[in-house]
């Protein structure tokens, strides 16, 4: 398998036992999150005293007043002679000349400008207005609330269909009956397809009973509509990850049989045998069952402690289990494509919009 790094290419590379369906890697998406980090140096000389006269014209008469004891008039400058003024309320440093005050550090910043919100893009849908649809589904796809709960409401008489109340679980509606939730109108969002980068410390959920950070509080801004995480990634898990509204979508891509393809790059605590490369290709037994890695190669020969791996099972923690079983530690984990989508030029913590080409590739399929 070809390992997606720009700076290097892999050289060692471990097949599975497959049949040959997922081919190896061929982009870079190996991506490293630069931080910068300014570091200014700090001038204090203590103790000094820097008070110095302006010009040698005020210099000679402070001395002529000093020896005579007098107070002398200066003279009128002449036309076309220059004379040089202290600035007012400020301190003379010496070789920094003198420091500027807060008026004139408030005069000389430029206003920030500001940042354009992002447009949310209307994605085209074909779909027939007649088409028969659940009544619990058209809930959910209203935003209202999952389908789980819909069917609740439903039981509970709270849903109408063309003025009558619904209580039968099952029931098909089309798009253009009238729908209301407790006497409010009820009308489908809009399709909204967010990707995310997502950083460490936040939970890949929608609610949180135990109030820690969730996914929700990065993407509040992107759309009124209701959306939700497709799949999950762990709390300390980075990386691809891709909230939407669109349930049909959303289930495709979680489906064992779409076969999704996502690929990690992960760092381990010590380097990894050849060994163990070979056996994670050729499959190992799990708690669940067993698995195997559909390509895994080093990410650079200089350092066998990073590993890339390409895997098509939605199991829990199914990477990290992997490695704790072969008697390694993750350390950190970022999947880095997952269905055709990457994090390319998205710096952690940020979103965007996916393309209207994005979304028609993930509708037709085609995945890889």
């Amino acid at each position: 398998m070809t390992i997606y790094n720009e700076e290097s290419q892999p050289k060692r590379n471990f097949s599975s036992k497959g049949d040959g369906k997922h081919v190896s890697l061929n982009k870079s998406y190996y991506t490293n999150d630069k931080k910068t980090q300014s570091e200014g140096m700090n001038y204090n000389d203590a103790g000094r005293n820097y008070h110095q006269p302006t010009n040698e014209f005020q210099q000679k008469n402070d001395e002529e007043n000093t020896s005579s004891g007098e107070n002398v008039r200066k003279r009128r400058p002449r036309i076309g002679e220059r004379v040089a003024q202290t600035p007012h309320n400020r301190k003379y440093e010496g070789n920094r000349g003198y420091s500027r005050t807060n008026a004139d550090r408030k005069k000389s910043v430029r206003p920030k400008k500001k940042r354009k919100p992002f447009k949310q893009i209307k994605y085209k849908e074909n779909i027939d207005p007649n088409t028969p649809i659940r009544l619990n589904k058209y809930l959910a796809n209203a935003g209202v609330c999952s389908r789980r709960e819909a069917d609740e409401f439903i039981q509970a008489g709270a849903v109408k269909v063309n003025g009558e109340v619904i209580t039968q679980l099952g029931t098909k509606i089309t798009r253009s009956d009238e729908v209301t939730f407790y006497d409010q109108p009820v009308k489908l969002e809009s399709k909204v397809y967010v990707l995310l980068n997502k950083p460490r410390g936040f939970v890949t959920t929608t609610d949180d009973p135990e109030n820690r950070k969730t996914v929700m509080e990065l993407v509040k801004s992107a759309c009124s509509e209701r959306i939700y995480p497709v799949g999950r990634l762990d709390r300390s898990t980075t990386g691809v990850l891709l909230l939407t509204n669109d349930g049909d979508l959303a289930s495709k891509l979680t489906h064992p049989k779409y076969e999704k393809r996502k690929i990690y790059q992960v760092w381990l605590d010590k380097p990894v045998s050849a060994e163990h490369m070979q056996m994670i290709a050729d499959g190992i037994e799990l708690e669940d069952g067993e698995i195997h890695a559909d390509a895994i190669s080093y990410v650079t020969e200089e350092d066998l402690s990073q590993v890339g791996i390409e895997i098509h099972s939605g199991r829990n923690r199914v990477v990290r289990r992997i490695f704790e079983k072969l008697g390694y530690k993750v350390l950190k984990l970022d999947r880095v494509y997952f269905a055709g989508l990457t994090k390319k030029n998205l710096p952690r913590g940020k979103w965007r919009y996916l393309t209207e080409q994005e979304v028609n590739m993930l509708r037709m399929g085609h995945f890889d």
